[in-house]
C-alpha cells in the first residue's frame, strides 16, 4: 500500500467517526502498525493546518477528530453551532472552571469557593457529561468529589487537564480553597 492509500484509509475513517478515534482503533480498521498511523495522523495534521482547509486533525484526550477550524465557528455556528438554550451560563462557566482548576473537590468544596449554593450547577454539569463523580472523599459523611469529564477535554480540545491555559498568581489564589 502506497502512502496516497494509508493516507486515504486513515483520512476516511477519521471522517465516518463522529467521537475521537485512537491510534490502535485506526491501526485495526487500516491494516496499517500503530507508526505507520502516527506518521499518517501527523501528515494530515500538516496538511490540514494550511489556510486553504477548513477543517483540522485534532488530537484530544483519547483519540484523533476532524473538526471545523475555531477561527471559522464564528461563521458556523448561526447553522451548525448548539441552540442557545445549550449554551451554558455565567454560574455553570463559573462551577466548571472551578472544577477544572480544583479538582476533585466535594459539593461543599465548591460552594466554598462560589460563596453560593451549587446544586443546580452540578446537576445541569452532570447531566451535559461535562463533569462526572470521581470519588468519595475520606471524611465523615464521605461526600462526593467531583473532576472534569472526557466529554468536558473533547468539548475544550485538550489532551488532558494539564493542557488548560494557566492560571496567574491571582486567579491561583481564587481557585485554592485556603486562599
Amino acid at each position: 500500500m502506497n502512502l496516497n492509500q494509508e493516507r486515504s484509509i486513515i483520512e476516511a475513517a477519521l471522517f465516518l467517526e463522529s467521537e475521537p478515534v485512537s491510534i490502535m482503533h485506526l491501526s485495526k480498521v487500516s491494516g496499517l502498525s500503530r507508526d505507520v498511523v502516527k506518521d499518517v495522523l501527523e501528515e494530515l495534521q500538516k496538511h490540514y493546518s494550511g489556510d486553504e482547509h477548513g477543517i483540522s486533525l485534532n488530537e484530544v484526550h483519547d483519540g484523533y477528530v476532524l473538526a471545523a477550524k475555531e477561527e471559522l465557528w464564528d461563521n458556523l455556528k448561526d447553522y451548525y453551532g448548539k441552540k442557545n438554550e445549550e449554551k451554558l451560563s455565567r454560574a455553570a462557566m463559573e462551577t466548571l472552571s472551578i472544577i477544572a482548576y480544583s479538582q476533585p473537590l466535594t459539593k461543599a468544596e465548591i460552594e466554598n469557593l462560589r460563596g453560593v449554593s451549587s446544586d443546580g450547577m452540578i446537576r445541569l454539569l452532570l447531566k451535559r457529561s461535562l463533569i462526572r463523580e470521581v470519588g468519595k472523599k475520606d471524611v465523615p459523611g464521605k461526600p462526593i468529589q467531583y473532576g472534569t469529564s472526557k466529554e468536558f477535554l473533547k468539548l475544550f480540545r485538550l489532551k488532558s487537564i494539564a493542557d488548560l491555559p494557566k492560571l496567574d498568581e491571582v486567579e491561583q489564589k481564587r481557585f485554592e480553597l485556603n486562599g
